[in-house]
């Protein structure tokens, strides 16, 4: 323990070659209370804070921690004389697009930086940028929330209702209610990509062209090195998941992550798009190809003009829609015909999605742009007919809402409010779960529940829980203490 410091702290560091490790392990004892943080060196890091019964109890645990973390290599360091290493930032070239008309943009809105990040579902469109700006809108451009993250936003992903943002900070967080939180802590050392998830498992695919497999309570599963890095694509469902790389597309059993199949496509794969039987990998060969999910075998190939930045097609691939790294969207028909390409609008659509007749992109501009996707909007750009682009503004003094990072930052409540759940945090084996109090829930299954808040013996009260197909409970609406 540091020497002379009112509140005792130890602070570690790991730091291996240029494509292993780099984070560090603090620990800090305040009387019964034990603080830990942890994450990449240089940066603030996630802290959970654990209170015992007595200050003993609490410098014997504090003591166990730092020799674990010694004995898998941590050592003693002074924070901030080993320089953080660089996050990745996808380095992407846009230039204009020489396509002689725009798409059929129906609306625009500018977030002001780069934008990787987009989800749309029934309610709401989602734009992550770099600046680690998270926006929602309704489908017809009207902006409704802003989120400030950390850091720049790599993905949106969902999973049912809960949406979950990818950040280069090394978290995700969870976006569904009022207040985001850390949801899950990817290790240190994973340079996020790309991310999906399915019932509850998080998919993490990185810069070493590693696959990362976490699950609900954000405990490693399995991982993976495919034979390429970079790997900008990870698509999962029941029967696999599908890892995008350098070298092409491997398929992992979601169970112990076995390979099924590996597939070498035209390229390296720069992003991913799955529908029921067909996985689409768009690459920097110019090519989009559509692999069987059951074989891996190329079903069919759409050839663009410069490199493919982005895919999505319509349900059952009837239209199949790319942007290149011109600034250019392109529109084929199934069995691989070009339709048209034309100009976005707004710099290349770095990520797209579908969704009921509309095609959504987020560019290297920073846009969130929609156009009309429907067979008629599809058959009016082949003939040279696009509608009017209408540029969305930002709503005037909209707040913006930060992540929760400590205990503190979680209303109490002196009584659960008629209605409400109560859940528990116990100690189970060592580890800190959060189980169901009140009557009509299944004891023996888990609560997902953000490590941060998880305090021994301490009770929450919750608006919903919803249970998941992996034999947890998802927490939905706002999370408070219960004194």
């Amino acid at each position: 323990m540091a020497a002379g410091s009112a509140v005792p702290t130890t602070y570690l560091e790991l730091s291996q070659d240029s494509d292993g490790a780099h984070k560090f392990y603090e620990v800090g004892v305040d009387g019964p209370v034990v603080t830990v943080r942890y994450g990449r060196i240089g940066g603030a890091g996630q802290t959970q804070t654990t209170s015992f019964a007595t200050p003993e109890k609490a410098r014997s645990a504090a003591a166990k921690k730092v020799g674990e973390k010694v004995r898998k290599g941590y050592a003693p360091a002074v924070a901030g004389q080993r320089a953080p290493r660089a996050v990745t930032r996808r380095q992407v070239a846009s230039a204009p697009s020489t396509a002689r008309a725009v798409a059929p943009v129906l609306w625009r809105f500018r977030t002001g930086s780069s934008a990787f990040g987009i989800h749309v579902d029934d309610d709401r469109c989602w734009v992550g940028n770099q600046a680690g700006d998270v926006y929602t809108l309704d489908h017809e451009g009207g902006v409704l929330a802003h989120f400030s993250l950390p850091d720049g936003v790599k993905c949106l992903v969902a999973d049912d209702f809960w949406i979950y943002a990818g950040c280069d900070d090394g978290s995700v967080y969870d976006l569904s209610s009022k207040v985001p939180f850390a949801a899950y802590d990817v290790a240190a050392d994973v340079d996020i990509f790309w991310l999906d998830i399915h019932e509850g498992v998080l998919n993490v695919s990185d810069r070493g062209g590693r696959l990362t497999v976490i699950d609900h309570e954000d405990e490693h599963q399995w991982a993976r090195r495919s034979q390429g890095e970079h790997a900008w694509m990870v698509r999962a469902d029941d029967r696999a998941v599908y890892h995008g790389h350098q070298r092409g597309v491997t398929a992992y059993a979601p169970d112990g992550g076995g390979e099924l199949w590996h597939t070498t496509t035209r390229g390296g794969v720069l992003f991913g798009w799955q529908e029921h039987d067909a996985v689409y990998a768009g690459t920097a060969h110019r090519v989009v190809q559509r692999l069987s999910k059951e074989t891996g075998t190329i079903e069919a190939t759409y050839t663009c003009d410069n490199a493919v930045y982005s895919c999505a097609t319509s349900p059952g691939g009837r239209f199949v829609f790319a942007g290149d790294a011109s600034s250019s969207v392109y529109c084929f028909d199934r069995d691989g015909t070009r339709l048209w390409k034309l100009g976005t609008g707004g710099g290349s659509a770095l990520s797209m999605q579908y969704r009921d007749e509309r095609l959504y992109l987020v560019t290297t501009d920073g846009s969130l742009v929609c156009l009309d996707a429907s067979e008629a909007a599809v058959a009016a750009a082949q003939r040279g007919t696009v509608p009017v682009a209408r540029d969305v503004k930002l709503a005037a003094a909209l707040p913006a809402r930060a992540p929760v990072t400590a205990v503190d930052a979680v209303t109490t409540v002196a009584r659960a409010p008629g209605g409400a759940i109560v859940v528990e945090c116990v100690r189970t084996n060592g580890r800190l779960r959060v189980q169901v109090v009140s009557e009509g829930y299944d004891t023996s299954w888990n609560v997902q529940f953000p490590r941060t808040i998880r305090q021994p013996g301490a009770r929450y009260v919750v608006d919903a829980l919803h249970p998941a197909a992996g034999g947890f409970y998802r927490v939905r609406g706002d999370i408070r203490r219960l004194l």
